[in-house]
């Protein structure tokens, strides 16, 4: 039998602000929910930070105050779900996630029905092809294809899209996915960071039905990606191609976005729900 793992959440409350006793009803649910909505805040920072971050940075990125990532921090890396790094003092996402991951991606049946048309794409296109699934706040990638190419791009299961400066994020936003709060990060020069732009950019992905991403993540990579509804209209998947600027260029992209395109309305009847 395996290990049974406990996070003890009353420890990341603040001062004042710790968990009622039995009784209180609505007041300790409500503690409760607001000290796990800090621990998934900083678990989201990490897993979208390209390095480890300090407990400061995290306040900042999270808007917690530093005690409060303190204590959340401490209580996750006990249960090996963040990591300190003692050479820097900084923290990382730990690997009992993976394991967590590995157990909900084992039942995304949804990988088994698309894998052969990320196959198909990848043959089609000399690129990596990806499948992403739609969350609250982003999209997660749920498998790919590696493209043949000694220069490639490549993707990692596990990975959440950054929602306005990657091809699948962009469909997610288009299609209900929720805008983030606050200033737009910028990632590369490209990045787009006025809200303005990126709705003007929405209303072209949903007339066309794919959206793309030119070095905006990162310098030198595009992407493209087209949803995949249910028979509700309801997103439930996001195919995706993405490979190196020099040979992935525009008239490449539009290319692979038929290709897309020719896949989701494949699948579409196929995860109609």
């Amino acid at each position: 039998m395996g290990a049974t793992y406990m996070v003890d959440l009353s420890a990341t409350t603040d001062p004042g602000d710790r968990v009622a006793p039995l009784g209180s009803g609505t007041d300790s649910t409500e503690r409760m929910v607001a000290t796990v909505g800090r621990a998934v805040a900083v678990l989201t920072a990490l897993a979208e930070s390209p390095r480890d971050l300090g407990t400061n940075e995290l306040a900042r990125m999270t808007g917690i105050n530093p005690s409060s990532v303190s204590r959340v921090l401490a209580t996750l890396a006990r249960d090996e779900l963040v990591k300190r790094v003692p050479e820097s003092g900084r923290y990382r996402l730990g690997l009992r996630l993976v394991q967590l991951g590995n157990a909900a991606l084992a039942r995304v049946d949804l990988r088994e029905v698309v894998r052969p048309h990320l196959l198909a794409l990848t043959e089609a296109t000399g690129e990596t092809s990806t499948l992403s699934i739609p969350g609250e706040h982003t999209t997660m990638t749920v498998d790919y294809v590696q493209s043949p190419s000694s220069v490639r791009s490549v993707a990692e299961v596990g990975r959440p899209s950054v929602a306005h400066a990657t091809a699948t994020g962009k469909v997610f936003l288009a299609h209900g996915g929720r805008t983030p709060e606050g200033a737009l990060v910028t990632y590369t020069p490209a990045t787009i960071t006025d809200r303005r732009e990126l709705a003007r950019q929405l209303t072209v992905v949903r007339a066309r039905g794919w959206a793309e991403a030119l070095g905006e993540r990162e310098n030198d990579l595009h992407a493209v990606a087209a949803p995949v509804f249910d028979s509700h209209g309801g997103l439930v998947a996001i195919l995706g191609l993405q490979g190196p600027a020099a040979r992935f260029d525009p008239a490449a992209m539009r290319s692979g976005a038929d290709e897309l395109l020719r896949h989701t309305v494949q699948l579409s009847p196929r995860v109609a729900g």
